[in-house]
């Protein structure tokens, strides 16, 4: 028979019970490691030409495309819930659509007629928009088209053109998505030049070719415009981790206030990596595909939609997420909110 000597020295049941600090809702509160709040939320959201005008995405039940004048009344609610950004993506007309992506910097584009609206409002919610081409060309790529090869340093001209044409809409932080060598540092440069030295930089230092973004190519209307083309010569393997340090070094070092991990929940080792390594904001993004797959598996009522997505930003924030893009941003804040007043009227 062990002594107490034998058992203290093993730090072994019975005297160490796992259980005690999880007897009770209070005791489990007190000792959690990590938690969500609605500050950690960033909110996409699609923009679509006309007025008065809501369109469902189905492969994203619960999402909208929302006209200029409803998208101002959507991050007008999500600011009363103390979401902290929006990040706007445009659903460009095909008419528009050009090899040189030059709607990308026209200043009267959705985009920027978008910003100029919200800033109007004067909300206390920041406004994050996405850099890069995919949208405003007609081959669906991120960047320019020489032949068959993406060309990288043509595309970062334009980018650059992009990136200055939002800041001047009014933008708070440009995110340039396209995973184009050298674009952080040369849109910084002419962001600074211009004197938009208050603008941030989110920069996606680590986005792969993953196949969970189909949703948000439908729901952009860049899915036909690629076709059975890929991204894989820009865009990172999904069998690369370290590979991911050497990028958000890169983009660091060229002037990144803020990186990003995209997508979410497949890289949550990345996201760990990346948050150990350095001393900066890092971002996941719940990609389409993940908000998807979640969202059809409660519709079939297979699982419980607010369980399963409080638990899937949890883990984003226990990986070592600062923040999160979630589609799911409104009604998570609303059921932190609701969680919030209840605790209250309990007190």
């Amino acid at each position: 028979m062990k002594s107490s000597n034998d058992i203290l020295h093993l730090g072994a049941y019975p005297l160490v019970r796992m259980r005690r600090n999880r007897k009770s809702a209070w005791s489990r509160n007190l000792v959690s490691e990590n938690s969500l709040s609605v500050h950690d939320l960033v909110w996409p959201l699609f923009v679509q030409e006309g007025s008065e005008q809501c369109t469902p995405i189905a492969a994203m039940p619960g999402v909208n495309r929302w006209s200029i004048d409803l998208l101002v009344q959507q991050v007008r609610e999500a600011a009363n819930l103390g979401i902290s950004a929006v990040a706007l993506f445009p659903v460009v007309p095909a008419h528009v659509k050009t090899e040189g992506a030059e709607e990308a910097y026209n200043a009267d584009n959705l985009i920027c007629r978008a910003v100029r609206a919200l800033k109007k409002e004067s909300l206390e919610i920041g406004i994050i928009c996405d850099v890069a081409l995919d949208p405003y060309t007609i081959h669906g790529q991120d960047g320019l088209m020489d032949g068959d090869v993406i060309a990288n340093d043509a595309s970062v001209e334009v980018l650059m053109k992009q990136a200055l044409c939002l800041a001047e809409a009014g933008a708070d932080i440009v995110a340039p998505s396209d995973m184009m060598d050298g674009r952080i540092g040369s849109i910084r440069m002419a962001l600074d030049e211009a004197l938009f030295h208050e603008v941030q930089i989110l920069s996606y230092a680590a986005k792969y070719a993953s196949a969970f973004y189909g949703p948000f190519r439908e729901a952009v209307g860049s899915a036909q415009n690629l076709g059975k083309a890929n991204k894989f010569t820009y865009q990172m393997s999904p069998a690369n981790g370290e590979e991911a340090i050497r990028e958000v070094a890169l983009d660091i070092s060229e002037g990144a206030d803020l990186v990003m991990v995209k997508p979410g929940m497949p890289y949550l080792d990345v996201v760990r990596h990346v948050s150990e390594h350095f001393s900066i904001p890092v971002f996941a993004y719940q990609v389409s595909g993940e908000y998807a797959m979640l969202r059809a598996a409660a519709d079939q009522g297979w699982l419980d939609w607010k369980k399963t997505m409080m638990e899937s930003l949890l883990g984003f924030k226990r990986a070592g997420a600062t923040g999160v893009f979630t589609y799911a941003a409104k009604e998570v804040a609303s059921w932190l909110m609701d969680h919030a007043l209840h605790h209250t009227k309990l007190r």
